[in-house]
């Protein structure tokens, strides 16, 4: 009997790339523009990114708005050597796409967008529901889970938030998040800001708070998802707060802050 492909184990090549299919319809458009429209997508990981991206075939790619780059980047994308700008209706993007020097992903072009930079596309979609960021990882799971635990948050010795209703969001290699009903927080200590984020698994956080009592914070320290994406549908509107910058505590026993890929951005 054969395996169905996506259930094959991740594939590595002897450049430490790992790969393995997906069977989800990907779209990436510039502009008004389809660039990329593909029903047999790979996921791909670099060794030194800890997000996939996708390789897409080259018949599934509009290759006649690529071109050979001007001025192709060195030491970027794991030996990458063949780099395309993109030729869109708003202009060129340099360096917009490449290749893997990798025999099993021959055939397949890779896009900018795990940076979000200019040279990426603009929009992209998994079925119908566009992603921010970077394509998600079939190996990381999110959820968000209602709870009747008791959680308190503090900053400089101030009580800010006490709820005993949370809702707890686990998401993978991440420290769990406390996403607070907005009635149990103190947010006339806070201001509102203009900052804003996105994530793949939860949508854009739209609506960001700064400490206004001074001292050594960090700004946007707390934030919110107005409209999270179904999956997370229970975060809607509540308030979380940066573990790594205020001290919690749940069900009387104080958490240690972790440290997080985001611990660096958010030194004052």
């Amino acid at each position: 009997m054969t395996s169905h492909p996506a259930a094959r184990a991740m594939r590595a090549t002897p450049e430490g790339l790992l790969w393995e299919p997906s069977e989800r319809w990907v779209r990436g458009t510039a502009g008004d523009v389809t660039v990329v429209d593909s029903r047999h997508p790979l996921l791909v990981w670099e060794p030194r990114l800890p997000v996939p991206q996708y390789a897409f075939p080259r018949a599934e790619v509009r290759t006649d708005l690529l071109r050979p780059a001007q001025d192709p980047p060195t030491g970027r994308h794991t030996g990458s050597t063949v780099f395309y700008d993109l030729e869109a209706g708003d202009g060129v993007r340099p360096d917009a796409a490449w290749t893997f020097p990798a025999d099993d992903l021959a055939g397949h072009i890779v896009f900018e967008w795990f940076r979000r930079t200019d040279t990426g596309l603009d929009h992209w979609y998994e079925e119908d529901e566009e992603i921010f960021v970077h394509p998600r990882d079939p190996h990381t799971r999110v959820d968000a889970v209602p709870s009747s635990r008791h959680v308190r948050a503090g900053i400089d010795g101030t009580v800010v938030a006490d709820t005993r209703s949370p809702v707890l969001l686990f998401e993978t290699a991440l420290p769990t998040r406390y996403y607070l009903p907005r009635q149990d927080v103190r947010l006339d200590l806070f201001e509102a800001t203009d900052h804003s984020t996105d994530c793949p698994y939860k949508g854009t956080a739209d609506r960001y708070w700064s400490w206004r009592g001074g001292g050594a914070v960090p700004p946007d320290i707390v934030w919110s998802y107005s409209e999270p994406l179904p999956a997370v549908a229970a975060i809607r509107g509540r308030l979380a707060f940066f573990n790594e910058a205020v001290d919690l505590t749940v069900d009387g026993e104080r958490l240690r802050r972790p440290v997080t890929p985001f611990s660096a951005s958010l030194r004052t």
